[in-house]
């Protein structure tokens, strides 16, 4: 679990609730009909810009801003590294005992094992990477749609009410209920559009660089184990993925 997104999100209402307790009572914040607007309206057009299904997808796909772990790449390449030293003894059939978890990469040597060419094998694997990227930034603009959307019906609200309170100047106890419809749909747009969508689209993107730099390393690793390199030479080309720093750790650590 990414323990970051939790603390910013809990920290960043928090702070909020805070700051309008000690300038003033929460309830005032409270706003049935600026909660409609907002929520209401950004929902709406969410499932205008987009089709029933991914509108339901939404969910899982905000779920890896929580539950996402940065793949090791020093694991891998250690992986590889030794995937080499058995092709080199046993040749590429001896990979077919190997066990793997990452789908991706079970894939590859699958192809290396039944004597696909590098360059199909290659052709392949990166259209696997290119639908990943496309399917991943399709959860990323849902996001983005749903912080561009809601300040807009923060907006929406604020006219609304102000609306309300033009035609009611006659009336003084109406013209608090607009106004505070005026002003919180605004607040409500912002704080849904800063403190949770727009952060956890980029979160998600974040992951999302991090999985394909990893599916490279990989697609990198395969097709070196096909073209039977030297176990030092591929390590030497998969340490090219890592920071100067990682790879320092990796050299000590081996």
């Amino acid at each position: 679990m990414d323990i970051s997104t939790l603390i910013g999100m809990v920290a960043g209402m928090a702070f909020i609730v805070i700051a309008i307790m000690l300038g003033g009572e929460i309830t005032l914040f409270l706003d049935a009909p600026s909660t409609l607007i907002v929520i209401g309206g950004t929902i709406a057009t969410i499932f205008i810009r987009y089709p029933l299904k991914g509108v339901f997808a939404i969910i899982p796909v905000a779920r890896n801003a929580f539950f996402n772990t940065p793949p090791d790449k020093s694991e891998v390449i250690t992986q590889f590294i030794q995937l080499s030293q058995i092709a080199r003894k046993e040749g590429l059939l001896a990979l077919e005992r190997v066990q793997f978890e990452d789908p991706f990469l079970a894939k590859g040597i699958n192809y290396c094992v039944d004597g696909a060419e590098a360059a199909q094998i290659e052709s392949i694997l990166m259209k696997e990477i290119q639908y990943l990227k496309a399917r991943h930034k399709a959860g990323q603009d849902m996001l983005d749609a749903v912080g561009t959307s809601a300040p807009a019906f923060g907006m929406i609200g604020t006219l609304i009410g102000l609306v309300n309170m033009l035609a009611n100047m006659d009336d003084p106890k109406s013209i608090g209920p607009a106004m505070a419809v005026a002003i919180l749909t605004t607040l409500y747009g912002a704080v849904i559009a800063n403190l949770f969508a727009t952060p956890l689209k980029d979160k998600l993107a974040y992951y999302s660089s991090k999985e394909l730099d990893m599916k490279l390393l990989m697609l990198e690793g395969i097709l070196g184990l096909k073209r039977g390199e030297n176990p030092r030479m591929l390590e030497e080309t998969l340490h090219t993925f890592l920071s100067p720093a990682d790879r320092e750790a990796l050299k000590s650590a081996s």
